[in-house]
This record gives C-alpha cells, structure tokens and sequence, in this order.
C-alpha cells in the first residue's frame, strides 16, 4: 500500500469495473480513455505494472491486458467501491418480491426467509442461499400423534419459532385408544417446553429406553422421534437459482455439479461468526468446490442473536456494487420483520408489568 496513490487506485477501480462488465482483460488504452484518468496510456501502462507487482493485478496471456487478482477484488470491495443506492422506488419492489407490504401483515418466517431466497437468485442471475439456524433458539411447543390410516401415525412436531416437522410411521399393528393416549402423553410430558438447544442425544436416548421398555413394538414410532430430532438439531440450508451458475463461462460446469450435490459443505462457511457483508473467494478455501467463484454472505438476527446467513454464489468476476446492496437489505429487512414479531409475541416478565403499573 505504501506505493498507492489515488491515480493507482482509481486505475485498479477502472480495470475492475471493466473487467466485471466485458470480462475481457482491460488494457492501458482504454483505462486512459475514461474521463477521471488524466493522464496518457504510457503512464497507465506503467502504473498497471506498478499493480501488477503489488499482486493486485495479473496478466493472463504476455499481448493481453490485465484482470483482477483475488487482492484487486478485495481492495476494490473494501476501499474502492461505490455501492448502488437503492431508491424508494426499488425498495418497495423489493418489499413486494418479499411479501411484505404496508398493512401489518405477518408471515412465518420460514416464508420470509424462502421468498428473500427466491428474491436474491431473481435479481442477482445467481445461486441464492440462506443458513436458518433460529430453530436452535425455539421452544417445543406440541408434540402429537396422529392415526392417519390403518397402523400409519404421523408425528407432529412444532415449535414456537414457527417450525413444523412430521414423520409417517407404519406399525405392524393398529394401537388402541389406552396405548396411543400413553404414547402421545409421554411425548408431551417431556417434550414440550424444553428449548431445542438443550435437545441431546442423552435426553433422547432416556426417551427411547422409557418409551421401548413399555413396548418394544413402538420402535418405529420411537425412531421417527429421532429422527424429527435430528432435523431440530440440524441448521436448515436453502439454495435457490444453482441453474444460473452454469450459464457462466468462468465457472467449470464439473464444479458447479459438484456444488449442486455437495451443498451442506457450504454451513461453515456461512455460519463462521462474523458482522457486516462478508465476501468468500472459492480460491481462498479448499473446501469450497467451486474454484472461480465468489460468495457474499452477510448475517439475519433475531433481536441481538444472529440466528442465520444470506447471501448469493457467482462468479468472481461479480457486479459486488450492484449485489451487496440487495444483500445488505435483505438480511437487514428480515432482522428488522422477525425481530418485530419476536417482541410483539414475547410475553413479559413480571418486572416488566410492575414497570407498566408505576
């Protein structure tokens, strides 16, 4: 940095936005061309080799111009970028691909969460995911049994975070009134009310030993238990648009299917705490299959909890002023809304209605 000054900066801001734009390499002539460069394309050159050096730049073929190394994105994104604003006018569309309009009406957010998905792919052309880790914050708030047909049951489960899990069981018999009322009961007695994060696979396991000592024959229904367990436990991901990544050439198509059966790789990359919009470059992670690519992420929160990651997957050749905007107010719009509906839902403590008698 010690050898930047603003002409170099803005050079390196030029081949940047160019290159995202043509994703061709830029060259000297027509970075000295543009109207903020004033000064002639022999000190562009120059200059560009200056970057070069400095890792900022590359040259892919010795006659050709240069394009941004993983270093040129980053101190673009970081210092060097405009971000879009995003006028009234847009911000309502965006409301409307959300769901949300101006009559107080309320949606789960599950809902939310899948039309911002949906939302982000539209508007980027790229794959859209969002990690959903709120359940962990839930409580149980039912747990039924329900005969749906002969020896089938469905095991309702749902939470107060909105969730709703169900598993179809088939026994080898029909239960009576007395075994499936015991069954349910139990279910309810040591269930509902107890948090998801503080599921475990001992509590479980004590679940299963009670309920199978009392009838070996519920197995099926003490495995479907578990099961809906698992999934509590589990961050829920969802990816929309993964089409889009391969109308891009920078992209390898291998890759791309690569990633397409290989999503749930992508949880720690988006659950790494962090705040604020975070951008991933496929090259920096082995893990991450997708070698020509970049990722935008940025964290939801529910009050003062981050109880989940959006973001987009593209290539690394990406419009970021024109993406992280969108972004940036997703994530913002979907703490704001789930946050709302938390407070309004939350009962209040008894300091609370002490307060509100004084």
């Amino acid at each position: 940095m010690m050898q930047m000054n603003e002409r170099k900066l803005k050079i390196l801001a030029a081949v940047v936005e160019s290159y995202v734009r043509t994703g061709e390499p830029v060259g000297s002539k027509m970075i000295a061309s543009l109207p903020e460069i004033h000064v002639s394309a022999a000190t562009v050159r120059n200059d560009m080799a200056v970057l070069e050096q400095l890792g900022y730049l590359e040259q892919p073929h010795t006659s050709a111009g240069r394009i941004p190394t993983i270093l040129g994105y980053r101190l673009y994104i970081e210092k060097l970028m405009s971000p879009a604003d995003l006028p009234e006018e847009e911000r309502e569309r965006l409301d409307h691909m959300l769901g949300v309009n101006g009559n107080g009406n309320q949606m789960s957010e599950e809902l939310l969460i899948q039309n911002a998905t949906t939302a982000l792919a539209e508007l980027t052309q790229c794959a859209a995911v969002v990690s959903d880790f709120s359940p962990q914050f839930s409580v149980i708030s039912k747990v039924e049994v329900i005969p749906t047909g002969k020896r089938v049951y469905v095991i309702l489960l749902i939470t107060s975070g909105g969730s709703i899990k169900n598993k179809a069981c088939r026994l080898e018999f029909d239960l009576t009134k007395e075994q499936l009322s015991w069954f349910s009961g139990y279910l309810s007695e040591h269930l509902e009310g107890i948090s998801v994060s503080e599921l475990s696979d001992e509590l479980m396991e004590n679940l299963t030993a009670a309920m199978t000592a009392y009838m070996m024959s519920l197995a099926p229904l003490v495995q479907g238990v578990f099961e809906l367990y698992r999934d509590l436990r589990q961050h829920a991901l969802l990816c929309k648009g993964e089409k889009h990544l391969f109308s891009y050439e920078d992209l390898d198509k291998m890759e791309v299917v690569r990633f397409i059966e290989h999503k749930d790789e992508l949880m720690q990359l988006m659950d790494d705490s962090f705040s604020g919009i975070r951008v991933v470059f496929g090259k920096d992670r082995e893990n991450f299959v997708i070698g020509n690519s970049s990722m935008i992420v940025s964290k939801y929160r529910k009050g003062r909890k981050n109880v989940g990651s959006l973001g987009v997957i593209g290539p690394m050749r990406l419009d970021y002023a024109k993406v992280i905007p969108y972004i940036a107010y997703f994530s913002q719009k979907i703490t704001d809304l789930i946050s709302e509906q938390s407070e309004q839902t939350r009962e209040p403590c008894p300091d609370e209605e002490d307060q509100k008698k004084i």
